[in-house]
C-alpha cells in the first residue's frame, strides 16, 4: 500500500501547505433573473402572511457536518505524491410535531472518507474506525478536496431524509438544494447572503421587509436552476439586511406550487428563528438547526484522537 504522512497542523487551522484566496460576500452574481413569477417586476412590493395559509402539521429540518479529521500526503512508488484529507461527516434530522410543539432527532448517520487524487491510495484502518477512499478527479489540487466531501455528504442527506419523511410534511434543507431538488415538498434555507442577484430596485424592496414579510418570488438561471425568494425574519437590528434568509424551490414545479411553498415558509420558518443571547447567528441559524448540528458534531468522535490514531497508523504502514 501507498505511504501517506499525516500534516502535523490541527485541521482546525487549515494545513501548513495550503493556499489563500477567495473571493467577498456579497458579489454580483452574472445568473440570469426572472422576477415576473408572481408578480411584474415593475409591481414588486413586500408580501405577509396570507390568512388562508396554515403551518403544516410536521416540518423536518436536515442538516449536515463535516470535519477535516487530518491532511496527508501520500509518496506514490514513482517518488511523486498526493495531498489528501480524511474527513468525518454526519447527516441528520429533527422532526418538529407543530401540533404537540415536540421536536425529536428522526435520524442520524456518521461516514468517513479519504479524499484525494492519488490512484494507488486505498482504504485507511485507524484503529476501529474506516476512511473509504474517494477518488477525486484532476491533479488533485488541496484546494479542491474539501468540496469533494459536499457530494457524498448531501447524498447522506438524502438518505436520512426519506427515511424520515411522512406524507404532507414540509422538508427544510440548511443550505441550496443542489441535487436535492428531486424531494418533494422541500425547502432550501440560506442563512448567509453571498450573491447579490437582484438589482438595486428590486434589493431595496429586499431591504424594505419587516419581520414577518417575504419578497415576491423569482427564478434563477443558475446551473442547478429553481425559484427564490426573500423573507425577513424576527430581528430588532436595524441593518439592511439583518434577518433576511433566502429560500429556494425545484424548478421542477410550477410557478403556482413555487408560490405556494413560498406562502408556507412565511407562516413556518419565523417560528424556528433563534435570539441572539442564546445564538451568534442568530436569528438566521434556526433553533432545531442548531441543536442537530450539536449532536451531529457529537457524533463525529473526539477529532484530537482521530488525529492521533491517524498518524499512528501512517507510522505503521510499510511497503
Amino acid at each position: 500500500m501507498t505511504r501517506f504522512f499525516v500534516d502535523a497542523w490541527d485541521p482546525a487551522y487549515g494545513a501548513s501547505f495550503e493556499a489563500g484566496g477567495g473571493g467577498g460576500p456579497a458579489a454580483p452574481s452574472s445568473a440570469q433573473v426572472d422576477a415576473d413569477v408572481e408578480l411584474p417586476a415593475v409591481d414588486w412590493r413586500a408580501i405577509g402572511v396570507r390568512r388562508d395559509v396554515l403551518a403544516p402539521e410536521v416540518v423536518l429540518l436536515v442538516d449536515g457536518v463535516r470535519r477535516i479529521d487530518a491532511s496527508l500526503w501520500t509518496a506514490e512508488e514513482d517518488g511523486g505524491s498526493f495531498p489528501g484529507i480524511a474527513a468525518s461527516y454526519a447527516a441528520g434530522v429533527v422532526r418538529c410535531d407543530l401540533e404537540r410543539g415536540a421536536a425529536e432527532l428522526a435520524g442520524a448517520r456518521v461516514s468517513r472518507g479519504l479524499f484525494t487524487a492519488s490512484p494507488s491510495a486505498e482504504d485507511v484502518v485507524a484503529g476501529r474506525v474506516r476512511y473509504p477512499v474517494h477518488r477525486v478527479g484532476g491533479t488533485g489540487e488541496l484546494s479542491k478536496l474539501p468540496p469533494a466531501v459536499q457530494g457524498p455528504l448531501t447524498a447522506l442527506e438524502v438518505e436520512v431524509s426519506n427515511a424520515a419523511r411522512i406524507d404532507g410534511d414540509l422538508l427544510v434543507v440548511d443550505g441550496p438544494l443542489r441535487s436535492r431538488r428531486q424531494l418533494p415538498r422541500t425547502l432550501g434555507y440560506i442563512k448567509t447572503q453571498h450573491s447579490q442577484y437582484l438589482d438595486a430596485r428590486l434589493t431595496a424592496v429586499v431591504t424594505g421587509l419587516t419581520p414577518g414579510q417575504r419578497s415576491p418570488v423569482f427564478r434563477l438561471g443558475t446551473a442547478w436552476g429553481g425559484y427564490s425568494w426573500y423573507l425577513r425574519l424576527p430581528v430588532t437590528s436595524g441593518a439592511p439586511w439583518a434577518g433576511i434568509v433566502r429560500v429556494e424551490c425545484s424548478a421542477e414545479l410550477t410557478d403556482a406550487q413555487a408560490i405556494e411553498l413560498a406562502d408556507l415558509s412565511l407562516v413556518t420558518l419565523p417560528r424556528f428563528a433563534s435570539t441572539p443571547y442564546k445564538d451568534p447567528r442568530a436569528p438566521q441559524n434556526l433553533i432545531p438547526i442548531a441543536g442537530l448540528e450539536r449532536r451531529l458534531r457529537g457524533l463525529l468522535g473526539d477529532a484530537r484522537l482521530l488525529h492521533r490514531v491517524l498518524t499512528a497508523a501512517a507510522r505503521g504502514i510499510r511497503r
